[in-house]
């Protein structure tokens, strides 16, 4: 694996350990207009790596250093999700830049390989838990939606990189699901499922707003073919899983 190094001024010292990786997208018309963008101080933004599309591999911070990528955001209880993670910006225009007919622009193969390679050498030197290999998504529900749901993280799941669960059957039996409207004990248990997973939600035992950014960010990246902020039966069995999966979440900073 063949890393160039062009620094970014946008950084300071770390206030925890490194237990964490989060995958952004660019969202912008090209990698030099990102790569630019990192590197400005007035931007104040940055991250330790950008993959380009073709293939290329950059590295702007230190592992060892604070990287200024994540923003406002809550995973598994922690805050300060900079100081945790190693954040990886992949060139791609996203949401930002769809493609003529209006389609999100694909993450070529060549780019999937060199990211895979780069996150597990990640993931294997800092012995980053699985339900810690994060999307921005996941971490600011409504107000990230990178790296997107055309993102091909049943890929990575097979690289040993992040929780992918199996598709249950049978969801005739669970009933229609739960919406806005809903409350009671089924929506208390759907958001501590939320919960432990990771996502910031209160429970409450109402589906509000909060929830149903969460159910959105939830879809976004493990039922991309349905991202509508409502559980439909299939939504609630994933999340299940997936809350099954990730097991005990560490302390909180």
């Amino acid at each position: 694996m063949i890393v160039e190094r062009i620094a970014s001024p946008n950084w300071n010292d770390r206030k925890t350990g490194i237990d964490m990786l989060m995958l952004h997208y660019t969202g912008m018309e090209t990698g030099e207009a990102a790569l630019d963008r990192l590197r400005d101080p007035d931007a104040a933004v940055s991250a330790h790596y950008m993959v380009w599309d073709d293939g290329r591999i950059t590295q702007l911070v230190d592992e060892d250093k604070r990287a200024w990528h994540a923003g406002v955001g809550t995973w598994q209880g922690d805050h300060d999700l900079n100081s945790h993670s190693i954040g990886i910006e992949i060139v791609n225009g996203g949401h930002n830049v769809p493609l003529a007919d209006g389609t999100l622009p694909p993450y070529p193969d060549v780019q999937t390989t060199a990211l895979m390679t780069l996150a597990v050498d990640i993931v294997e030197r800092h012995a980053i838990p699985q339900s810690r290999i994060v999307g921005h998504s996941d971490v600011a529900p409504g107000r990230k939606i990178d790296p997107g749901e055309h993102f091909p993280w049943a890929m990575l799941a097979d690289k040993g990189l992040g929780i992918w669960p199996d598709r249950p059957t049978g969801g005739e039996m669970m009933g229609a699901g739960l919406g806005v409207r809903d409350s009671g004990a089924s929506v208390e248990r759907l958001q501590a499922a939320l919960q432990r997973i990771g996502y910031g939600v209160e429970i409450t035992a109402f589906f509000d707003a909060q929830t149903s950014l969460a159910v959105e960010a939830f879809q976004r990246r493990w039922q991309p073919e349905r991202v509508t902020g409502e559980a439909g039966w299939l939504t609630i069995a994933l999340i299940d899983a997936v809350a099954t999966q990730a097991g005990n979440k560490k302390a909180p900073d």
